[in-house]
């Protein structure tokens, strides 16, 4: 089982994040420029919150306010649910799934190392499940 600590060795560690004050439309921009689909909320290098696509939708478009006039804080998800580097990513899907978010902040000792989302998840545990079936038609065909 692939661990969360290999997992962003494979993908890197570099983090988008955003300040609670930026503007939702800056926020999007930074993700618009960077093709991805969530920042990290931090202030003063600690981390708040994360915004994602889903809380513009649900919490500017659907509720009539602008992107312009809207802060960072006022719409990210407060109390992030986060992951240590020695979890699995079966544990991360599985944690995704139940809490119903695509992005856990990866965290040691109040630092974070890095962001895993869905597809990262996705993409691991494929890639982990080619290999044993290359491993098992090598062993069948020798």
């Amino acid at each position: 089982m692939k661990k969360v600590r290999e997992l962003l060795q494979d993908k890197g560690t570099e983090v988008w994040s955003i300040a609670p004050e930026a503007s939702v439309f800056d926020a999007l921009a930074l993700m618009a420029e960077k093709n991805i689909g969530a920042l990290l909320v931090l202030d003063q290098g600690q981390l708040i919150g994360v915004l994602s696509e889903r809380d513009y939708t649900r919490n500017v478009v659907l509720q009539g306010r602008t992107a312009k006039d809207t802060r960072v804080r006022e719409i990210m998800s407060s109390r992030p649910v986060c992951v240590g580097p020695g979890q699995t990513v079966e544990e991360c899907l599985a944690l995704m799934t139940d809490k119903r978010v695509r992005h856990l902040p990866v965290i040691e000792g109040g630092r974070v190392l890095g962001l895993v989302s869905i597809g990262d998840a996705v993409k691991a545990i494929i890639s982990e499940q080619q290999f044993i079936i290359e491993q098992l038609e090598q062993y069948i065909s020798s």
